[in-house]
């Protein structure tokens, strides 16, 4: 088995050496790794893998890369699928594409429209980089049959992605993943992928300043309370960083037309950037993105500082505490607060309907559930991934079974409005610093507002843990530790019994299947594992509440110490 697969790597590696249809760069970036056979078998052993929604990757030669020709692949799949499967009329709407500041991310925005207009498919293109909430909201705007965005979000500044979209401005659900696949793998010839002709150039088409201000109009129908806005807006003061990504421009300018005056940018992380000034993982998630922004914050005296990740879907938050430090707020605390100042504003209005929902994913914490619950609005739980959320906002308008209150996750993705169908940095930015600015006119920090809703509805505590196991023999652990886990009953966790366990992997709760086990205890607090669906990671999520909050935390310590200590024995 070994022996083929190393025959089949070697020889994938030789045919892009030897074969003229790939340009010399790529030749010379290949022969250069003649004598590394480990780095030849990690970028040809398989092709790069279209996953629940698309491609991510390391920018390089190779199959299992991103580079121009896995691109070209992935796009004359997409047009595959679209000419078979959809008709005349249809396919003519065109795909819209939009790209981030990475490297070669404008090259692969050109490929994708030039390989998509040699196929005879309308391209609807930006002059330059935009964010993935605007692409999806400009599907449903423009009435395309599809979208794409070039973008690997939060990850090292080596790597790149491909993003698909569907009519309904959600990522591709399953089904169409799938099917988008079988197209992609069906592909073993390169040089019969379709280049772009002269008389093609009339179907990819520039689109204009128009397209942005119909979001910024959107994003900016989602504000609550403008009277307050404009009340504090001279003396509330933001620092923002949109991490050397695409959310400087439209952040920038919602704030201030919604009356926002006073927001800070730090310098050093305001222009794009391939190399993200220096910071190793843009990841607002992660509190040493948001570094040069605390700094800030100090210096001038900031309330609030908000950061956006490159392609702008997601937004982490540093708040001043009671000590005058900054703390990074969770994903679960902000979505949390989000869901508990949306409905009391709705409230305020009389705007909030009966049948009012909330949608979170499995993974995310019941902090802003129960907030909602206590308010008589429904929640609905999905999979992870905003398509899901995305999935059930369409439903909704279809049926007017629900009315679509908030959705978030965990992982910082939030979205208010439906003009869009994955999460948006831009519009969670504005309702966010309007939140900020609502507890500020109470005289309280966004931190102390925080600390409110904890004594009111408990202390809710979380913790992810990532282990990264990268190439063939990480992924073959991660199945491992999954395994282990089906296999082997777990009935305790730091003594405390296991009540219930779920496996999504079974298809339960009206949901498709899913590779994501779930582990309810006995004092309400929850643990789950799931594979990253865009990393070489298996993470692991705790859950818990408590009455105070050095309870929390012992909780969350007990099942952390579980985890790592079965993590130890397996590998």
């Amino acid at each position: 088995m070994m022996e083929c697969l190393m025959t089949d790597y070697m020889k994938k590696y030789k045919e892009w050496i030897e074969n003229p249809y790939f340009d010399e760069e790529t030749k010379s970036e290949l022969i250069k790794i003649e004598n590394n056979e480990k780095e030849i078998e990690d970028r040809f052993y398989k092709d790069l893998e279209f996953g629940t929604a698309g491609l991510r990757g390391v920018i390089s030669a190779g199959t299992n890369r991103i580079n121009i020709y896995t691109v070209r692949r992935a796009t004359f799949g997409l047009a595959n699928y679209i000419i078979k499967n959809t008709s005349e009329e249809e396919k003519n709407r065109g795909v819209v594409i939009a790209h981030d500041n990475r490297h070669m991310s404008r090259e692969f925005c050109m490929e994708t429209a030039n390989t998509l207009a040699a196929c005879g498919i309308k391209a609807y293109i930006f002059d330059d980089l935009r964010t993935t909430p605007e692409l999806s909201f400009a599907v449903r705007n423009l009435n395309a049959i599809a979208g794409v965005v070039i973008t690997a979000s939060h990850n090292p500044t080596e790597y790149n992605g491909y993003k698909v979209y569907w009519e309904d401005g959600a990522q591709v659900m399953p089904n169409i993943a799938n099917a988008i696949t079988e197209e992609i793998n069906s592909i073993d010839d390169y040089s019969k992928i379709p280049t772009i002709t002269k008389e093609d150039k009339d179907l990819v088409i520039m689109l204009g300043k128009e397209d942005d201000t119909a979001f910024i109009e959107a994003v900016k129908s989602q504000v609550i309370r403008k009277d307050l806005i404009e009340n504090v807006a001279k003396d509330f003061k933001i620092v923002f960083t949109p991490l050397c990504g695409t959310g400087n421009v439209p952040i920038r300018r919602a704030l201030s037309e919604v009356g926002f005056e006073n927001v800070i940018v730090v310098s050093e992380e305001e222009k794009p950037d391939p190399n993200f000034a220096g910071i190793d993982y843009p990841n607002p998630e992660d509190k040493k993105a948001l570094d040069r922004g605390i700094v800030l914050a100090k210096e001038k005296g900031a309330d609030l500082v908000i950061a956006t990740d490159p392609d702008c879907d997601r937004v982490g938050v540093a708040v001043k505490t009671t000590s005058g430090e900054y703390a990074l707020l969770t994903g679960n605390q902000i979505g949390g607060m989000l869901t508990n100042y949306i409905i009391e504003g709705l409230k305020e209005k009389n705007q909030l309907k009966e049948n009012s929902a909330l949608i979170k994913t499995i993974v995310t914490s019941e902090f802003g559930a129960d907030i909602a619950k206590a308010n008589n609005v429904d929640v609905l739980n999905v999979l992870t991934g905003f398509k899901f959320i995305g999935e059930k906002i369409k439903l909704f308008e279809e049926t007017n079974e629900k009315t679509y209150v908030f959705g978030y996750e965990e992982s910082y993705g939030y979205l208010v409005g439906t003009h869009a169908r994955d999460k948006d940095g831009v519009v969670a930015s504005v309702l966010i610093a309007e939140m900020a600015a609502f507890y500020y006119s109470k005289g309280l920090s966004l931190y102390e507002g925080l600390i409110e809703l904890y004594n009111k509805y408990g202390f809710f505590k979380e913790e992810t843990i990532s282990l990264t196991l990268k190439g063939i023999e990480g992924l073959a652990k991660i199945k491992d530790i999954i395994a282990y886990f089906r296999e082997n009953e777990v009935v305790m966790m730091n003594n405390t019994k296991v009540v219930d366990t779920k496996d999504y992997g079974k298809g339960i709760d009206n949901l498709p299947k899913a590779d994501v086990l779930k582990y309810f205890l006995e004092d309400g607090s929850w643990m789950a594992i799931r594979p990253s669906g865009t990393e070489p990671k298996l993470k692991f999520y705790i859950a818990v509440k408590g009455e105070t909050e050095d309870i929390a935390n012992e909780k969350i310590k007990g099942i952390k110490s579980y985890i790592e200590n079965t993590i130890e024995k397996l590998i």
